[in-house]
């Protein structure tokens, strides 16, 4: 700033521009202790193994580019100096990431690179570049709304995405800050750019980065923790989250880490929603490009916590929140207002409001299991994919529906479990969310091999083993007290099986999907963590009943899904 003091953050005046006092640094000393417990912080030796990872990654990319365009013929010039570039975004690049924290990365290619040329060319590039059992697991996922590559290389998951700009070469020394370098690209390319140019912004609009990211990351570990993270299951992911906890530090720029989370709940618990959260006024339209704009667009409109991202074109960063994820959401922004408030005074601690959620062991009587099924690990990587994607529109369908259903709460990740079964009869009851025929993790490395195959494709060792890889997600289900004349969601969850299965993810060769109503004493109990103790069935006296019975309304949907099985291919 030239040695001058900026006054002003964000669209408005700061709300104090008070210094953190002693009491303050107390708090703040006891909170960057209780990350450190909960191991939020990672070792250099680890953070090390990532930056030559990415540097692995930078060549591949180089090497991937000139390959692609040898093989379209151009000059030995061209080729030489197409270049490439991988940027990274998401937490990586914020500063707030930890151990097993993924890293968010974006490939750049000159013009003649397609979307085609990367998902075709850019794994074999890699494995190239490689030691063996480096890759651990390669995932493209073409049909995401980014379509992208999802990989474990040496411990470290990496999510690779993917632009070509309009130029012939991709020097190492671009940047992506100019609005011009979004000039002729489609939505799917823009979409892609637009993850390091909204991180990159966020920095530079923040006052004091390490108060941000101290914060940032309390935020991110209470919404970890309480099972609200991530924008696929309807929830704010960790920009947005970033997003929200930027514009407090604006509010208050000279606070410390531990003063910008309280007043995190204190103003977002009371915040009035739709109001969006703004940390720098929207740039007008240019380009041709759509930013958001809910006079205009009424899909913009229809958002109900808009988060809003600073680079242009601005576009809403949590536009899958439903009516039900609000709610949960809500609920959780007062339970850590009432906690925060009483962290200062000393009768509560910051571990009372890192506190794991109750999703399983108190919150809901009932469930929906989404069961996602395959016979190999490589086919269920990209089917589960595929159908977790989707599982926000089997949520927001329950929402609109006349169900009966008053909350739909999705389990922010799914359960991956790996089977052994002997006959049909036993396939149906994975299918149906039985766990009795699941492999321990220390006797799976064995099973995971895959087995033979006879000349017409089935597996030699059929009659003996049958493997089945499944991804299970939960929805918490709440029913509405009074009102309801029916309860019945056979429309969204049909709805939802005929939507991921009219996929090219989706091969019934290959593929099974199965939604299943669980009641919270039947829940497989390593849902549970030491300590926790699975609901139990409660024998009821004969009464006059309030309300009809969860299983005589409709919505036990493994009674309707039964009218169309599906079965997992032998």
């Amino acid at each position: 700033m030239d040695g001058q003091v900026r006054e002003r953050w964000g669209i408005t005046e700061p709300v104090s521009k008070l210094m953190p006092d002693e009491k303050d640094l107390e708090v703040h000393r006891q909170l960057i202790e209780e990350l450190k417990r909960q191991n939020n912080f990672e070792s250099q030796e680890a953070t090390d193994r990532r930056v030559k990872v990415l540097n692995l990654f930078q060549k591949v990319t180089e090497d991937f580019v000139r390959i692609v365009g040898k093989a379209k013929g151009l000059s030995q010039s061209a080729i030489d100096s197409a270049g490439g570039k991988i940027f990274t975004f998401g937490s990586y690049r914020l500063g707030v990431y930890g151990p097993g924290s993924d890293i968010d990365t974006l490939v750049v290619a000159p013009r003649h690179v397609t979307f085609k040329d990367f998902f075709e060319h850019f794994p074999p590039c890699l494995e190239k570049h490689s030691k063996p059992g480096d890759i651990e697991e390669l995932t493209p996922v073409p049909d995401a709304h980014v379509p992208i590559i999802k990989i474990e290389y040496c411990g470290i998951s990496i999510d690779l995405i993917f632009a070509a700009l309009p130029s012939a070469s991709i020097k190492l020394s671009l940047e992506l800050t100019e609005k011009n370098i979004l000039r002729g690209l489609d939505e799917t390319m823009m979409r892609s750019v637009n993850g390091t140019r909204v991180t990159d912004e966020l920095l530079q609009l923040i006052p004091q980065a390490k108060t941000f990211r101290h914060a940032t990351r309390a935020i991110k570990l209470w919404a970890q923790r309480r099972g609200i993270y991530g924008n696929v299951f309807g929830f704010p992911g960790g920009v947005a989250w970033a997003m929200m906890v930027a514009r407090i530090c604006q509010l208050y720029p000279y606070a410390c880490g531990a003063t910008i989370a309280v007043k995190f709940f204190s103003i977002y618990a009371e915040w009035p929603w739709p109001r969006p959260v703004l940390l720098k006024v929207v740039e007008d339209g240019a380009l041709g490009l759509k930013v958001w704009n809910p006079q205009i667009y009424r899909g913009d409109k229809q958002h109900l916590m808009p988060i809003i991202t600073p680079a242009f074109p601005s576009m809403c960063a949590t536009h899958n929140v439903t009516h039900s994820t609000k709610s949960v959401i809500m609920k959780e922004l007062e339970r850590g207002k009432s906690i925060a408030s009483l962290i200062y005074t000393g009768k509560k601690s910051w571990h009372d409001l890192f506190e794991r959620h109750t999703f399983f062991t108190k919150d809901y009587k009932y469930y929906l299991s989404i069961i996602s099924a395959s016979r190999t690990k490589e086919e269920q990587n990209m089917w589960s994919g595929w159908v977790q994607s989707r599982l926000r529109l089997l949520v927001k369908g329950i929402d609109e529906s006349d169900s009966g259903v008053e909350v739909a709460h999705p389990y922010y990740k799914a359960i991956e479990r790996f089977h052994r079964c002997k006959t049909q009869a036993e396939k149906d009851r994975v299918l149906s969310g039985s766990v009795e025929f699941v492999v321990k993790e220390e006797d799976k490395s064995a099973d995971e091999r895959e087995p033979a195959k006879t000349a017409d494709g089935d597996s030699a060792n059929d009659a003996e083993s049958i493997t089945i890889y499944t991804n299970t997600h939960y929805i918490g289900l709440k029913l509405r007290e009074e009102g309801a004349k029916k309860l019945d969601i056979s429309f969204p969850v049909s709805d939802f099986k005929r939507l991921v299965t009219s996929s090219t993810s989706y091969d019934e060769d290959k593929n099974a999907i199965r939604v299943v109503h669980t009641r919270s004493y039947d829940l497989p109990l390593d849902l549970f963590e030491e300590g926790e103790v699975r609901p139990v069935r409660v024998k009821r006296v004969k009464a006059k009943p309030v309300k009809r019975s969860f299983a005589d309304t409709g919505i036990d949907v493994r009674t309707i899904l039964r009218k169309a099985p599906v079965h997992l291919p032998t």
